[in-house]
């Protein structure tokens, strides 16, 4: 599933062509994806002219005049991508199309349909179900260390998790906590709330830090994210831990005691870190 950057790099892709231009046609070849469309969803966007796109945890944002506002998740599989109007049959997995005044193509492709679009009005975009609740985002000013030790007080949860739930962090995934965590040198089977304030004053930066250069890569190309401009993110390349399970940790010895890189299984994900760095 995509996490914050892959969703940050989609936003900023769909920004650069739609920005300040008119849906002229939206086409559904379905009736919905994960949840039906709302009734008149292709008929509510054609004609308005999108005034920003952006980003709140893992959700796309677009804004369009008229206060309306079009909430999208990518699910599993899904793409936006960006073409010029085809001239050959759409691809089975092609479900809707936007079609800017310039004749610019957008195809939300998704093979396994877990992805969503759905429409609310700018005034009820805080207390909508999808968005009510999450926490507050890793690249703004207000997540900073004593917003995060004051999410995870008292919290007996392991630190892992406790940073998947939306509810304390919006955007993370496994595997920007996994980095996270081994650049802040902090394991991931500690309680959550056994974290000093120095340790959450490490682990703030390593977020952002993690956070930060994914976006600038592309997002993490694993299996489906792919960028709207049909380009590959290229994070996966500077992985420090995860997916190298067995191999050695960066800056450890060539033997070290905790063997290398260790993955175990936490609620289900796979964690990877290093025993030795983390503690």
């Amino acid at each position: 599933m995509p996490e914050l950057p892959e969703v940050e790099t989609v936003a900023r892709g769909l920004a650069r062509v739609w920005e300040g231009r008119r849906f002229v046609a939206v086409v559904c070849r379905r009736d919905g994806l994960r949840h039906p469309f709302p009734q008149g969803f292709a008929e509510s966007l054609a004609g308005r002219r999108v005034e920003r796109v952006g980003r709140r945890a893992k959700y796309l944002v677009t804004r369009l005049d008229g206060g309306l506002v079009m909430l999208g998740h990518l699910g599993m599989s899904g793409r936006m991508v960006i073409s010029s109007l085809r001239n050959v049959p759409p691809g089975p997995h092609d479900h809707v199309d936007f079609v800017t005044d310039d004749a610019t193509l957008v195809t939300l492709t998704d093979p396994r349909r877990f992805g969503l679009l759905t429409l609310c009005r700018e005034s009820e975009l805080d207390a909508h179900p999808l968005l009510a609740g999450i926490g507050p985002e890793p690249l703004e000013p207000g997540f900073d260390a004593a917003a995060l030790a004051a999410a995870l007080a008292g919290r007996a949860t392991p630190v892992k998790s406790a940073l998947l739930d939306q509810r304390n962090v919006a955007g993370l995934g496994n595997i920007y906590v996994c980095e996270s965590l081994f650049r802040a040198g902090i394991s991931p089977l500690r309680e959550a709330g056994s974290l000093s304030m120095a340790e959450c004053e490490a682990l703030v930066p390593a977020i952002r830090a993690v956070l930060e250069e994914a976006i600038a890569a592309g997002g993490s190309s694993l299996r489906d994210h792919v960028r709207p401009d049909g380009e590959l993110g290229y994070f996966q390349h500077g992985f420090k831990v995860y997916g190298r399970a067995g191999q050695r940790c960066p800056g450890c010895p060539e033997a070290p005691a905790c063997g290398g890189i260790q993955r175990i299984v936490q609620a289900g994900r796979s964690t990877f870190y290093c025993a030795e760095r983390q503690r």
